[in-house]
């Protein structure tokens, strides 16, 4: 009896393991449960991170009118649908195919890798995606409440298709087939604070300058008219969901599986908690109360700032990093007030000038390298170049769709709200009203 179990167990396990559709090798090794893993937590990842559209867009809707609510929903809707083909087309290829120095000549449209039928590739693709509409989202916030819906959409497709994916090959190109230069320097970015944020807050900034502010925002004897948004319960949430989100948006660029993920979380949770209490500290001083607005862009600064070090940097530099970011983002909106440049939800500040803080704090804070020279140097090199590239190219192309098609929308399409003049729509039909401020 004995003799016959045994049998009969050996054959159960050679059926099993040389069956069709279980291999023995995903049985015995950890390379493939390792693989498999990794698999799972980029899409994870991906999935936080497309999370924080919907963040963005509360965020833009609560800092601005209620007649601008719709367009602000169909510009930060139809950037990741833009984008998605754009970044299939040409993005890709440009930012990780095999590199000629400069950017990527192969990938494009998937075609040169997906025969290779590899998991991985697809899970990663998709995560990159995610980074390039929300490189744009920064973009619309900065520019609301006065742009053309189809010129917002024409230069979504230049950002993800070139500007974006240029200077990430710079930085991440080697993460698949390709290599950068400036990653070559030595220059470090872990999760984006100058590849995203930096660059989306610079792309804004020359599409301000180009369009020039809302209507009422700026008197005739130059003293600032303050526009308030409609909903800052809306933004309050969105703020939270960028949160969220921002825990795949960081972590995630681990790429893998692995125990650098706990890490990377509690850097970015206590950067953003610090962040957000520096910046409700900073306004209350300066302005004789805690600030809502300037409270949710403190702990939005935090998180933008600790994204390029959350790997790299001990918890009580992370602190540190936020505390910075916190005052930082608060004299940064108050500055570009004054030099007229108007930024309806602090984009520009809190992505541009605190992605420049976080990407610079790493050099300084790194663990084991603390205020290496050469290191603090070659991340300033990385922003100023970054600055370059991003804002000098995006205000060009911004010039050509204002000569080509027009970038702003007509005083009395303004006045109106672009939710009528763009959408022949209304996010509130039952209680809207229309002003100028």
């Amino acid at each position: 009896m004995k003799t016959i179990l045994k049998f009969v167990s050996i054959s159960c396990l050679l059926i099993f393991l040389f069956s069709g559709t279980v291999s023995a090798e995903r049985i015995i090794t950890s390379e493939g449960v390792q693989t498999n893993l990794d698999i799972v937590w980029i899409c994870i990842a991906t999935v936080l991170v497309f999370f924080m559209k919907a963040g963005f867009i509360m965020v833009e809707i609560g800092f601005t009118k209620a007649k601008n609510a719709v367009n602000a929903i169909m510009k930060n809707m139809m950037d990741f649908a833009v984008s998605s083909i754009a970044f299939w087309v040409i993005g890709f290829g440009i930012m990780f195919g095999t590199s000629n120095g400069l950017f990527g000549t192969d990938g494009f449209f998937l075609h040169d890798y997906a025969d290779s039928r590899d998991p991985w590739l697809f899970a990663f693709w998709m995560y990159q995606l995610v980074f390039v509409s929300s490189t744009a989202a920064i973009v619309s916030g900065a520019m609301a409440e006065r742009t053309r819906f189809f010129a917002s959409l024409m230069f979504t497709v230049f950002m993800s298709a070139f500007i974006y994916p240029i200077f990430g090959s710079w930085v991440w190109g080697s993460f698949y087939h390709g290599g950068g230069w400036l990653e070559n320097l030595g220059f470090k970015d872990f999760a984006g604070s100058t590849v995203i944020h930096a660059i989306g807050g610079w792309a804004g900034l020359a599409g301000t300058m180009v369009l020039g502010p809302r209507m009422g925002k700026f008197r005739r004897d130059g003293t600032i008219n303050p526009i308030l948004g409609h909903n800052l319960p809306l933004a309050a949430l969105g703020t939270l969901i960028l949160w969220f989100g921002w825990y795949g948006f960081n972590a995630g660029n681990t790429l893998e599986g692995g125990s650098k993920i706990a890490n990377i979380m509690i850097n970015t949770t206590l950067s953003g908690s610090a962040a957000a209490v520096s910046g409700m500290i900073t306004a209350w001083f300066r302005f004789g109360k805690p600030d809502v607005g300037m409270t949710l862009n403190g702990a939005l600064s935090g998180l933008v700032a600790i994204t390029a070090g959350c790997a790299d940097v001990e918890p009580v530099w992370a602190v540190m990093t936020g505390i910075v970011a916190g005052v930082i983002v608060v004299f940064s909106v108050i500055q570009f007030d004054r030099l007229k440049i108007d930024d309806p939800v602090g984009a520009v500040s809190v992505h541009g000038v605190c992605g420049v803080w976080g990407t610079v704090a790493l050099g300084m804070f790194k663990t084991g390298e603390m205020f290496n020279i050469w290191n603090i140097g070659i991340q300033i090199l990385g922003s100023v170049i970054a600055f370059v590239w991003a804002f000098f190219v995006s205000y060009g192309i911004f010039m050509f769709i204002k000569k080509a098609i027009g970038l702003r929308v007509t005083e009395e399409e303004e006045y109106q709200g672009l939710d009528y003049s763009e959408h022949t729509a209304a996010a509130y039909p039952d209680f809207q009203i229309t002003s100028i401020k």
